[in-house]
């Protein structure tokens, strides 16, 4: 079963959490620092799993994809560790406007489970740095079975990764969440290491919607259930994001997902979309000129 999936959406309570009163003390410090910028986008371009979206002839699927969104959460970086020449080209094939999200590579986060990896975390972003403009912000996203007692190991990570990349952080394992004192430790850290607290809105794993951000940045990787309910949680989520732009927010990174991913330009879209008309928060989208 994929992460967080389950069979029955309908058991769900989606509703989303209150905002801790953390996260408000945190956003007011930034209140006033300039307006919100907002990258929306989808987990990847390749035509296999976004059936439909492409039109027929299309050669190239990056450069398509680069022209409906302004930003894409690179998960293919997981699997492999780009090549500097790899990253210049996905960059040329960009507009100016448009941002990647690259994740740190498996090697990294679930084989060496952050020890040893000084090396690969180098060539990673050495690599990753040729993005240059259009390099949004680096995850490091953790197995679900990396507990809480190899706390020292994250800390080290995040002390010796590069402050020059910004670093977004993922844990997946229940343990960091059930204890008040250990989360209140993970959200510590990351927040005296800079790094921005990742929020994950899936069906089976409620828990990972903590709402506590630990920069005036919300990076939220969305993932729908392919049903009815995915939409009116988008709208409760432009609400939310509504509530945090008041408070202090400056950035904003929202990815979609989906089981089945055919699904998820139509979901962001529909974002894009309710920002606007709700919000008066101008994104680019498809259909839309290029800014």
């Amino acid at each position: 079963m994929k992460f967080g999936q389950v069979e029955d959406p309908e058991s769900v309570d989606f509703t989303l959490p209150a905002t801790p009163p953390e996260t408000i003390a945190l956003l007011k410090k930034h209140r006033g620092d300039g307006n919100l910028e907002v990258y929306v986008g989808c987990a990847k371009w390749n035509r296999q799993d976004l059936k439909g979206f492409y039109p027929r002839g299309t050669k190239d699927e990056l450069a398509y994809y680069a022209t409906q969104f302004n930003s894409i959460e690179l998960n293919a970086t997981f699997y492999n560790s780009p090549s500097a020449e790899q990253v210049r080209v996905w960059r040329e094939k960009t507009p100016d406007d448009f941002k990647f999200f690259p994740k740190i590579p498996q090697s990294v986060s679930h084989f060496s489970r952050l020890l040893n990896a000084e090396d690969k975390v180098t060539a990673f972003c050495d690599a990753i740095s040729h993005f240059e403009n259009k390099l949004g912000m680096a995850f490091l996203q953790m197995h679900d079975n990396y507990k809480p007692k190899d706390m020292d190991r994250l800390t080290a990570f995040l002390q010796a990764f590069p402050k020059v990349i910004p670093l977004a952080v993922e844990v997946r394992n229940a343990a960091w969440f059930a204890d008040a004192e250990v989360a209140t430790s993970l959200y510590g850290l990351l927040q005296t290491e800079g790094a921005t607290n990742v929020l994950v809105d899936t069906a089976g794993r409620r828990d990972m919607l903590h709402m506590r951000l630990t920069t005036p940045s919300a990076f939220v990787r969305y993932v729908g259930a392919n049903h009815a309910s995915d939409y009116t949680r988008l709208d409760e989520w432009v609400t939310r994001i509504g509530q945090w732009r008041d408070a202090g927010l400056q950035q904003l990174y929202f990815f979609i997902h989906q089981n089945v991913e055919v699904e998820s330009p139509l979901l962001a879209t529909h974002f894009i979309a309710k920002l606007k008309s709700d919000l008066g928060i101008e994104v680019r989208g498809p259909n839309q000129t290029l800014l």
